[in-house]
């Protein structure tokens, strides 16, 4: 199962690492009392390729075996391709628990938002009063109820869209940064001294350096964050 009939007459300590790391999974696996197999970082020293074919062949073994994995890592990429339940930690407390698809689209902690994401969601401060709330010095009109004071709100580069100057949710920005990696534009913008990051769709035109754009920060994929927790 683990593909290892061919290195059965080798010693250990002479393997590479991603074979050590199948030798420490098969010793969980040949055991009658294992509920569990706790994995701390088991891919952080392998190479790309054999990271990804060693994580294959995890899931692989979960789906025949239905044993437990519990997988600890850095990367999120991994954490979000190869569980069905994840878990995010901070400071030694679980502040969220979820889908990937839940961690992306309504992160509960502002560093779920943070750490989700390449880049992470796009924070600005905000103060809600009296059925308004001013973000980036403009004063907008909220999409649903909000509490009363200073907040936060999340919104990844991802649903950022270019609008029309003076549009409903859109607030100005000075463009700093003009990024084409290929599959898609990503823009370094500044509104109101706070740096964000705008993904471009396809039908948008990119602006140049030192342009000012409008950017629609208030729709329905917005957060809200109060004390770093989800309230809206």
């Amino acid at each position: 199962m683990l593909d290892m009939s061919g290195q059965l007459n080798q010693r250990a300590a002479g393997l590479a690492a991603d074979a050590k790391q199948k030798i420490s999974l098969g010793r969980g696996l040949v055991r009658s009392d294992v509920s569990a197999v706790l994995f701390d970082e088991p891919l952080t020293v392998i190479d790309p390729h054999l990271k990804w074919q060693l994580r294959r062949k995890l899931k692989q073994i979960h789906r025949e075996l239905k044993l437990t994995l519990i997988y600890v890592t850095h990367d999120q990429v991994e954490a979000l391709t190869f569980a069905e339940e994840v878990v995010v930690m901070t400071r030694g407390k679980a502040v969220q628990v979820g889908s990937a698809e839940a961690l992306f689209e309504r992160p509960a902690h502002t560093f779920v938002g943070h750490f989700i994401g390449s880049p992470g969601m796009n924070f600005l401060s905000a103060q809600s009063a009296h059925g308004t709330i001013e973000v980036a010095g403009t004063p907008l009109v909220p999409t649903r109820e909000l509490p009363q004071g200073p907040l936060k709100i999340g919104i990844r580069p991802e649903y950022l869209r270019l609008s029309s100057a003076g549009a409903a949710g859109a607030v100005p920005a000075v463009v700093k940064q003009v990024q084409d990696v290929g599959t898609h534009v990503m823009l370094g913008v500044e509104a109101d001294g706070s740096p964000l990051k705008v993904r471009l769709h396809s039908d948008d035109k990119p602006p140049l350096v030192g342009d000012t754009v409008w950017l629609r920060v208030l729709d329905t994929h917005t957060c809200y964050y109060k004390d770093e927790e989800l309230v809206a």
